[in-house]
């Protein structure tokens, strides 16, 4: 269990923390390449060598690079809303890092709510789960308070 009481979706993804939600990557020792999700192998950079990482608590803001809608029920393992509902993915620009992160948006903020290059903060989310609805956490984006349409 998670600080909000739920499993999380997939250990070591994100946790919870003093400033919120955050989603839980690597940086190189060697040349400060980010890793979401955590890589401990080697160094994905073709210019570096390095097999050493730290763990390191990602931005939780960032801008929305682009986004699309989900309009049809994902296939089996997914497990979702009876009746489905659509919703919209984010793929967020993290504002340290500049990497993509892709997401869930929170319920209730459409595409129609969504533009490039707007504000977007990571949020505690919920999955269903096929076992016990509605007992997996998770993480979705939201638009920061005030730039919504």
């Amino acid at each position: 269990m998670d600080a909000t009481g739920l499993a999380p979706v997939v250990d070591g993804l994100f946790a919870m923390g003093e400033d919120g939600l955050a989603l839980l990557g690597s940086r190189c020792s060697a040349c400060g390449t980010y890793y979401f999700p955590k890589l401990e192998s080697f160094c994905r950079n073709p210019d570096c060598a390095s097999e050493s990482f730290e763990q390191v608590r990602l931005s939780r803001t960032g801008k929305l690079w682009s986004f699309t809608n989900s309009c049809y029920q994902p296939p089996a393992p997914y497990v979702s809303a009876d009746p489905f509902v659509p919703y919209a993915i984010a793929a967020v620009e993290l504002d340290r890092e500049k990497m993509i992160v892709l997401g869930q948006v929170v319920d209730g903020v459409g595409v129609e709510d969504l533009r490039a290059g707007m504000e977007m903060e990571l949020v505690p989310g919920t999955l269903l789960d096929a076992g016990d609805p509605g007992t997996k956490s998770t993480w979705n984006w939201r638009p920061v308070a005030g730039d919504v349409k």
